[in-house]
């Protein structure tokens, strides 16, 4: 791996380079130039095809141009012993990928048997033929992986429970990830797995009893039941979830403590509870609803929701500033830029924008679109220039081969989470206030059904954000027709 580049130091080295002119140390003399440590990595990684049709490692220069080792005179062992391609070397003779490939089979070979298992045969081929073998080496050597690929290896059964059984780390679904991608083992919704873990041992903060097992029943018939009847389980959902089992699992224990149960509920405790806490207390009225509904308190009672169209939004002006910081400012890379214009811009919810492939986009030499909803939106210039951008880096891993994904995310198979992109963009906006500010605009403007078809929401959604911009702008009508009446009648002008 390449080490960072240090700054220029004339004072140390006055020597400059003659590839990069940079003061750094001469590590090698090439008949076209002598050359610093930093051009001499770059040379050795430089393949491609040299103008005299020879394919592999192109070192020299020749008018500017990548040449090959014959055309440029440039003597540089490049030629791996293993399997006699021109790469860069990484000991003994051999090349990365070779390194690489030994590596795995050592790893993944199951000591009992002598071979590598069935089901692990697909992983290790992936492995083997990572494009950027060094990254692979680099990941697969450290020890807490090399461990798990050792055990996994010599594991009689691969399964998502045995898996399950050994300890959480981010190394065990990276590589549950692997198996799934590569058909070792079934897809599933890993979303829904979490929560089945989390809620038993969220559900250990209540004493067996009572109220455990209205909690439990809570949890599995009515916030598990309704998951299990997703087609995919969305990082929203999750959340809102583990929420609303956190507030009731609190309530429950909030009753217990006051001295009175689930039968004897009154609108004063209920009153209680919500006076006496922050605002996310609200959350409990929808345990309170299946409370009612499964006849376990009194119907006559009710608690007052959550509050929608509280959040901030972000005005006009600073929509616009952020644009422009999203198109020309230096903290955000192209993927994030992307990102931050398809919340700026189109309003997009973080959570679907990270479900976005590239067979939702079209990008031609005068032409980029992308489809959000039923209809592709064309993305003039500049907006265009992040996603020519990552379409032109699109790569390839062991993670993620043939990956379909624009935002693609560190589990194999898998795109980014929605909390870690938003994460990410937190750096110069907040998602979900520029994302309410640009619908506030946009409903003030144009009909609910064309936003609502072009940008991929539902007309109910649309017409929310319509009816708070127009009360916006009817509470300016009003108070300006207000202040007139004050001015007429002071005699004022």
């Amino acid at each position: 791996m390449s080490r960072p580049r240090r700054a220029s130091d004339p004072t140390t080295w006055p020597e400059p380079c003659g590839r990069c002119s940079e003061h750094h140390q001469i590590v090698a003399s090439w008949p076209d130039a002598r050359i610093c440590g930093y051009c001499y990595q770059a040379a050795k990684r430089r393949t491609g095809t040299c103008p005299c049709g020879h394919q592999g490692v192109l070192p020299g220069l020749i008018e500017g141009q990548p040449a090959c080792r014959s055309c440029t005179g440039i003597q540089l062992n490049v030629d791996c012993q293993g399997c006699g391609a021109e790469a860069e070397l990484h000991s003994g003779g051999r090349c990365w990928t070779c390194v690489l490939t030994t590596t795995v089979e050592r790893l993944l070979t199951n000591p009992n048997t002598g071979a590598i298992a069935q089901p692990l045969q697909p992983v290790a081929a992936a492995l083997k033929s990572m494009n950027r073998a060094n990254s692979g080496l680099t990941w697969i050597n450290q020890k807490h992986v090399s461990g798990f690929l050792t055990d996994l290896a010599a594991s009689e059964f691969i399964t998502h429970e045995s898996l399950d059984a050994l300890p959480p780390h981010r190394t065990r679904d990276y590589v549950r990830g692997l198996l799934v991608e590569h058909g070792a083992l079934p897809r599933r919704d890993e979303r829904l797995a979490r929560y089945h873990t989390w809620s038993e041992q969220a559900l250990q903060r209540l004493p067996k009893g009572d109220s455990h097992d209205v909690a439990r029943r809570f949890i599995r018939w009515h916030l598990i039941r309704r998951m299990n009847a997703m087609d995919q389980i969305s990082e929203g959902t999750f959340l809102r979830s583990k929420q609303t089992a956190t507030v009731a699992i609190e309530f429950l224990k909030w009753i217990a403590d006051r001295g009175t149960t689930l039968k004897q509920l009154t609108q004063a405790d209920l009153d209680a509870w919500q006076a006496g806490g922050p605002t996310t207390r609200e959350f409990a009225s929808r345990f309170l609803q299946w409370a009612i509904k499964s006849r376990l308190t009194p119907a006559d009672i009710a608690m007052t929701p959550h509050r929608r169209g509280t959040s901030p939004k972000l005005g006009a002006a600073e929509q616009d500033r952020l644009i422009q910081e999203a198109i020309h400012g230096e903290q955000l890379n192209p993927r994030d830029r992307f990102a931050a214009i398809l919340v700026l811009v189109f309003g997009q919810r973080i959570e679907d924008a990270v479900r976005l492939t590239w067979n939702d986009t079209e990008i031609l030499d005068g032409l980029a679109t992308v489809t959000l909803g039923a209809t592709a939106i064309t993305l003039p210039v500049p907006l265009d220039q992040p996603l020519r951008d990552l379409a032109t880096r699109q790569g390839q891993t062991a993670a993620h081969p043939n990956s379909p994904w624009i935002f693609p995310g560190q589990n194999p198979g898998h795109h980014i989470t929605g909390s870690t992109l938003r994460e990410r963009l937190k750096k110069i906006f907040s998602t979900r206030a520029a994302r309410l500010g640009t619908l506030h605009e946009m409903t003030k403007a144009t009909p609910i059904p064309i936003i609502a078809e072009v940008l991929g929401y539902s007309p109910a959604t649309i017409e929310r954000h319509a009816v708070a911009s127009a009360s916006t702008y009817a509470r300016y009508i009003g108070a300006t027709l207000g202040a007139k009446r004050s001015q007429s009648s002071s005699g004022n002008p």
